[in-house]
């Protein structure tokens, strides 16, 4: 049934000023805007009508960095040892709906546990399931390095979310088995965590020529690359070598910041993980210390950022959802918060970052992410201003709407309390270490 938005203030995505006026869908794409709208629907019997007056009318937010396969580990122990493929599968396909019933219409999942993030967003797109447009990754390449999770990784082959491939014939053999099974981007992490590190961020564990090599071999068969790189030369470096998107870039120095404006590698910071534990650790437990480095990362961060924005460089937002401090359904605004606090920007370009610049994440670019004509009809109705305060989209109670493809997603389905997993979660047999002094206290 056709669709008619009237009387909603539209913020477009474009970060054009808002514009009160009405939106006709028709099947699965905006047919019209304005008068054009209007007259639209004088030309159908059966229409459905959204008085929006009042309200805001904007593109559903991407989230260009989402784990869904994840299901909120609070430890890479939990995550690499006591996840399940089946079940992975089945509790990503509950998780992702409350992705959808927060606003967001699309999201990218660099990397997943088994290949369960491939499965998913097949069935999302065959209807077995609801869901928000995907795209997604394959298992992390890493070398025998590592990554974040250190000595917990093998010297080769795979673990959770990654794949050990400690040489170049791993490496296109890798890459290639990825692409035949359907991913839609290759991920590599550039960066990782050794012992007894000296250096700013992380590490930089792939060579140059290594990573060319990647970028080679996916580009051959048409598909992009993207990277985890938090320090400046990784990101100089992966820029150079072809990657087509870079996940954090934190700790950029000028030669980095010249290598991504160059090529206009876009750029997916990923604030949110850290501020929710910068600003909020202190509430789960957090190492205050641990809690500064973050707060740092970010304040040390953002002025290479917003001068990468102002050179042109495409900056995406992405949250890091999918951890125990970023549960699925609460923080997909959040990115755009961090934008508008830390890098300057106006909340209208941070909407934009979080619409329109994210549909090149989905190889969806000039398709969706914007209200315009023809473009897919992935449109939120919001109540309140995000034009003026951006975290109005993180209050569930003013999300009115959600039309994925020109359909209304029931944003409040019945469905059964979530019970606990055997096996699932980590169990902690205690906080802290039980002495004597301690039990005599």
């Amino acid at each position: 049934m056709p669709l008619l938005i009237q009387g909603g203030a539209v913020i477009d995505g474009t970060g054009a000023a808002p514009e009160t006026q009405s939106v006709f869908i028709d099947q699965e794409r905006i047919a019209g805007l304005g008068t054009k709208a209007d007259e639209l629907a004088t030309q159908h019997n059966d229409i459905r009508v959204i008085d929006a007056s009042g309200k805001t009318v904007m593109p559903g937010l991407i989230d260009a960095h989402c784990h869904i396969t994840f299901d909120e580990p609070s430890s890479n122990d939990e995550l690499f040892f006591h996840r399940r493929e089946g079940m992975s599968a089945l509790v990503a396909a509950h998780n992702i709906k409350k992705v959808l019933r927060a606003g967001v219409t699309g999201l990218f999942d660099a990397d997943c546990v088994f290949d369960t993030g491939i499965d998913l967003r097949d069935a999302i797109e065959a209807g077995v399931i609801e869901g928000p447009r995907m795209a997604t990754g394959g298992n992390v390449l890493m070398t025998s390095v590592g990554g974040t999770a250190g000595a917990f990784m093998p010297e080769r082959g795979k673990l959770g979310y990654a794949n050990v491939v400690p040489t170049k014939d791993e490496i296109i053999s890798e890459v290639r088995q990825q692409i035949k099974k359907g991913a839609d981007w290759i991920k590599v992490h550039v960066t990782g965590l050794i012992p007894r590190q000296k250096e700013e961020g992380e590490i930089q564990v792939w060579s140059f020529e290594e990573l060319r090599l990647v970028c080679e071999t996916a580009h051959d068969l048409g598909i992009p690359v993207v990277g985890h790189c938090r320090n400046a030369r990784s990101i100089r470096d992966s820029a150079r070598a072809g990657f087509d998107m870079i996940l954090h870039a934190t700790f950029m120095d000028e030669k980095a910041l010249e290598a991504v404006v160059d090529r206009k590698v876009p750029l997916v910071p990923t604030f949110t993980f850290q501020a929710n534990l910068a600003d909020f650790g202190d509430k789960i437990g957090a190492d205050p210390g641990l809690q500064e480095i973050f707060r740092r990362e970010i304040i040390d961060s953002s002025d290479m950022l917003r001068k990468a924005y102002d050179h042109g460089v495409p900056l995406i937002c992405g949250t890091e959802s999918g951890f125990s401090l970023t549960p699925y359904g609460e923080w997909h605004y959040r990115e755009l918060e961090v934008f508008v606090k830390y890098l300057g920007m106006t909340p209208l370009q941070a909407i934009q970052c979080g619409t329109e610049a994210g549909a090149g994440a989905l190889g969806l670019e000039g398709e969706t992410g914007a209200i315009k004509d023809g473009y897919l009809a992935d449109v939120i109705v919001v109540d309140g201003d995000p034009a003026t305060d951006v975290t109005v989209l993180g209050d569930k109670s003013r999300l009115h709407h959600v039309v994925l493809g020109g359909r209304e997603i029931d944003l409040a389905p019945d469905e059964p309390e979530r019970k606990s997993i055997s096996g699932w979660r980590v169990s902690n047999y205690s906080e802290q270490i039980l002495t004597r002094a301690v039990a005599n206290s």
